[in-house]
């Protein structure tokens, strides 16, 4: 029940206090005001608000107050000390803040039993659960609160989390109305909102013979859901791009260095009567006929709403997948860990991940080695397509391997490609039916290429994490339209600082905004291999073959007990947690084709050329759990003191001292090392480090529960950690040769 604060006694605000000792502590009450960025207003708050911290099933925690603003709900406390302050630290939004959007459902615990909240309350609870999309849970006691407080908190995080709102309601206006716009957001990304953008791309990938940047949709009077400028064949005619809107007409993506293109089609609707499906079709005929003359390659069609699972599809397993991790305590965890393999397999995510690489190995044969051109379709070319041709292009083309590449990618394909952000995100709460994680399942299969393959990466699985993260910050721009044309319609607005003139939105490019240079030193990988000078002598050495030999430690093991969906070096808890040998249900049943096959056997029997054609494995245990996304907040499935992060670092140590050497050796070329070796980020000593560091830093305990025996008999013994890690300094010595 709830207690009005004169009548019950309650604890003072110190932290970790235990539930035992409410009777004894008086309340002392300290003013905690939350931070609050430039457009941000406080909604409600309520004091006396116990969070609790359930990692060993305990009831402790700490007190503090709740808030809610337009931006976010915040539990503030007086815990926080330097000493315990994290090293990869946001500057938007803090440990114990959830942006708005960020929200996932809210549960209410009456009696012991939770209930889902939405809408008006009759009643409120005792106890207040909140999951993230981000895939934290937050667990808030209400009991000591005072009962208007209780009605005025609760009330106000429900409505503002989860009622539909306007477009204009978004933190995202407020935010860009009230903030000075002195940062420059582009950092070497382009952007492609401008011809010049479009043309210097063709010019790059060499497209610039058959293809052209046309402006027939200036002022979008051909269509709202394309972009401004676009590229289609130099054959097309305006008048064939204005006829259907749009539909039916190849646009250009990426050429490939032999001259095949990948091109997108947006389809016609399915339904139509006879007479228009017979225009249509004989519209198509012709632009089929016209783009497979010389100059152009052979063109393959490709409908992916038939070859791929659904969008609906696609959203029911991402919902039964990330259920696994929405732990609410350590005996949850472990409840569920003896049934993990059943659990996991039943998602069908990874099985989804999977066709979807596969999918993009056959698109990457037929540009590769048949020099066929290939047309993506679907019906609004702006899901699948997206997805297939971004991973075909990080793939095929080393530039979009590099940092700025990456994001110069997202920007064309998804950004200015008219991906519905705003709905497949659901952001304003409007339909569930338009939701689908579209965007975060580009992120996971191209994680499974960062951790197969992290010497061709200039970026870091942790640069892959926090830019999920960044779909669900609402003061980007990046990530919360539906196209470039309801972007441009709703930027109109007058400022709180000019009083006129239009919206000024930030992109999320811009990483300054959200991580000092320190944090921001963990986006980039220090173990890149930069793209050689064009010097021949240098081209074979043995430097791939080294890292090879690191980076993917599971392709050369057979044995059956190293199988799981976690590289050789992950701790042997996670491994158990995860199933050893969950690989054998990820074999498709549907046997790929033989030159599927041949194509892709014949690639990964070669040396890897870091700078070339990049082709990931997909059989079986090959695909993994993207372990720091979806396991950074469940002390149980970290590895203390181990882990990647663990070799990492002792490598980094030993970059390190050897760049010292190296400015010490040659005075001449200081400035040059110095500046490397400020792009190495500084890690804590490795006995504080946790295998899903940066975001799990060891300031918690958690108490591990008996385990039954036949579970113990399958965990490595600890030695065998020290023993890899053994193995690691041996091989380090090769690896910083490499760098």
């Amino acid at each position: 029940m709830l207690g009005s604060g004169a009548k019950a006694a309650k604890p003072s605000f110190v932290s970790y206090i235990s539930p035992e000792e409410i009777h004894i502590k008086e309340p002392v009450e300290k003013e905690m005001s939350p931070h609050l960025l430039p457009g941000e207003l406080l909604l409600c708050e309520a004091n006396t608000v116990y969070k609790y911290i359930q990692e060993d099933g305990s009831n402790r925690g700490t007190y503090g107050k709740l808030v809610c603003t337009n931006f976010k709900i915040a539990f503030l406390d007086d815990s926080t000390s330097d000493d315990n302050e994290p090293q990869f630290k946001n500057k938007i939004v803090g440990e114990n803040d959830i942006t708005l959007q960020c929200v996932d459902q809210i549960y209410g615990v009456y009696d012991e039993k939770k209930k889902l909240l939405t809408g008006q309350l009759r009643k409120y609870p005792e106890k207040l659960i909140i999951y993230c999309k981000d895939l934290r849970v937050f667990h808030f006691c209400l009991r000591y609160t005072k009962e208007e407080e209780v009605k005025r908190i609760v009330s106000g995080i429900v409505h503002h989390s989860q009622t539909p709102k306007l477009l204009k309601r978004l933190f995202l206006f407020s935010y860009a109305s009230a903030a000075p716009n002195n940062t420059d957001g582009r950092n070497q990304t382009v952007m492609f909102d401008t011809l010049e953008d479009w043309r210097d791309e063709l010019e790059r990938t060499k497209g610039n013979v058959k293809y052209k940047a046309v402006t027939t949709n200036e002022r979008y009077r051909v269509s709202e859901k394309l972009p401004l400028y676009f590229v289609v064949p130099i054959c097309v005619s305006e008048e064939s791009i204005l006829k259907y809107e749009g539909r039916g007409i190849p646009i250009w993506c990426w050429s490939c260095h032999n001259g095949a293109a990948l091109l997108k089609m947006s389809a016609f609707p399915k339904e139509q009567d006879d007479s228009t499906s017979q225009t249509q079709k004989a519209f198509l005929d012709g632009i089929y006929k016209t783009i497979s003359k010389p100059p152009y390659e052979l063109l393959k069609t490709d409908d992916l709403s038939s070859s791929l699972p659904s969008l609906q599809d696609i959203q029911t397993a991402y919902t039964k997948f990330k259920q696994l991790f929405l732990i609410d305590n350590s005996t949850d965890f472990w409840a569920t860990d003896v049934k993990w393999f059943s659990l996991l397999e039943n998602t069908n995510w990874l099985e989804i991940i999977r066709r979807v690489l596969k999918k993009a190995i056959e698109v990457a044969e037929c540009l590769e080695r048949q020099h066929t051109n290939v047309l993506l379709i679907e019906e609004s070319a702006t899901d699948l397509c997206c997805v297939i041709s971004s991973l075909v292009q990080v793939m095929m083309d080393s530039y979009s391997r590099t940092k700025s590449g990456f994001q110069s990618l997202i920007q064309k394909e998804w950004v200015i490609g008219g991906h519905g952000f705003l709905d497949r995100c659901n952001h304003l709460h409007k339909s569930d039916k338009e939701e689908a994680p579209v965007f975060l399942l580009l992120l996971n299969c191209v994680w499974q290429l960062v951790q197969q393959y992290p010497p061709a990466f200039e970026f870091t699985e942790t640069y892959l994490t926090v830019l999920s993260d960044s779909l669900y910050v609402p003061i980007f721009s990046t990530f919360f339209f539906n196209s470039q044309h309801q972007k441009d319609t709703n930027s109109s607005g007058e400022s709180l600082k000019t009083q006129s003139g239009p919206f000024r939105f930030l992109t999320v490019w811009d990483w300054s905004v959200q991580f000092d240079p320190e944090a921001q030193a963990f986006l980039n990988n220090p173990f890149y291999a930069e793209k050689p000078k064009p010097d021949k002598s240098q081209r074979k050495t043995a430097r791939f073959k080294h890292q090879r030999q690191l980076s993917l430690p599971l392709t050369q093991t057979k044995s059956p007990t190293k199988r799981g969906f976690f590289r050789e070096e992950t701790d042997h808890l996670i491994k158990n947690i995860l199933g050893k040998r969950i690989g054998k249900f990820m074999n498709s049943s549907d046997e790929p084709p033989n030159t599927f096959r041949e194509f892709y056997d014949g690639w990964h029997s070669k040396p890897v050329d870091y700078h070339g054609l990049l082709l990931p494995r997909i059989d079986g245990p090959e695909i993994k759990v993207w372990a720091q996304r979806y396991l950074r907040w469940i002390p149980e499935a970290q590895l203390h003191g181990g882990g990647t992060i663990a070799t990492a670092a002792k490598i980094l140590d030993l970059m390190e001292e050897v760049q010292s050497l190296q400015v010490k050796m040659d005075e001449q070329h200081s400035q040059a090392v110095s500046g490397d070796v400020h792009s190495v980020p500084m890690l804590i000593n490795s006995p504080r480090l946790s295998s899903l560091f940066p975001f799990a830093l060891l300031q918690r305990q958690s108490v591990k529960p008996a385990l039954p025996t036949s579970t113990w008999k399958d965990l490595e013994d600890e030695d065998d950690l020290v023993k890899r890690d053994d193995e690691f300094v041996d091989l380090s010595g090769d690896v910083i040769k490499c760098i």
